[in-house]
């Protein structure tokens, strides 16, 4: 699409996502133009990735670098609340990037699933297995992301018999998350997006939009080291490579 072929209000008013608009704000004919709140600031390095169904494209930042700051977003955790009783004692609550990262060191790995084979046989199991040994090496705090949903991201943490938390509430996502590993969901793939790690499986595996196998450190809400398997992320691709992200490359990094 030309930039130059849209005036800004019918692009306010387009159903194109905002992370496309975001691409054609930082155009400079739009320039410094607000799209609704969001800007190219915002959204850095906005680029498409085409061969999607249909030919259709979606728009993504370029993959995040040390230094860069992590995605500014809001996940929708579900945390335990015993006042409601039931057999669903839970509700909604927004977390922010800042809640999670801000001031701390952390260590999150990404996932294109729960309950698909490598992520529950090896990538998180070898997380939480070194939970306190990540964390002897100065580390605050251990996420797993996916883009799955709160509920099915318990459900997971569950049947890979997760010891849940049922009364601390130190760690923005409990209680009702997990002691060790946190399981995080990006339902929206809002934080991967920003990322730079979206990557479709439709006619592979029809999976859809998920995450790039990846890990990283976050220092201070900023990308102090990435593990991105085989070095990019690709759309579609038929392995699912597991070789740089795993919990033991992440000790050796951390141990130096």
């Amino acid at each position: 699409l030309s930039c130059l072929g849209y005036h800004i209000n019918m692009l306010r008013r387009s159903i194109l996502p905002l992370a496309v608009l975001a691409g054609l704000e930082a155009c400079s004919a739009f320039a410094p133009i607000s799209l609704g709140g969001l800007t190219r600031a915002s959204i850095p390095n906005v680029r498409a990735i085409s061969g999607l169904r249909g030919g259709a494209s979606i728009a993504q930042t370029s993959m995040a670098a040390v230094g860069d700051a992590v995605p500014d977003v809001v996940f929708k955790c579900r945390v335990r609340d015993d006042k409601i009783g039931g057999d669903n004692p839970f509700d909604w609550k927004d977390v922010t990037s800042a809640d999670l990262f801000k001031g701390k060191r952390v260590v999150i790995f990404s996932l294109p699933g729960a309950f698909t084979p490598t992520c529950s046989t090896t990538h998180l199991p070898g997380y939480e297995s070194n939970y306190e040994a990540i964390k002897a090496c100065g580390v605050d705090e251990i996420y797993c992301l996916s883009v799955n949903d709160a509920f099915v991201m318990r459900q997971w943490g569950i049947s890979q018999k997760l010891e849940e938390e049922k009364s601390d509430a130190s760690n923005p996502t409990n209680p009702g998350n997990f002691k060790n590993v946190k399981l995080l969901p990006d339902g929206a793939c809002l934080f991967t997006r920003g990322m730079g790690m979206s990557s479709t499986w439709d006619s592979n595996r029809g999976f859809g939009e998920r995450s790039w196998r990846y890990s990283a450190v976050f220092n201070d809400g900023k990308v102090e080291k990435m593990f991105i398997e085989g070095g990019a992320v690709l759309q579609n691709s038929g392995p699912d490579p597991f070789e740089v992200s795993d919990a033991t490359t992440m000790l050796g990094y951390l141990k130096k």
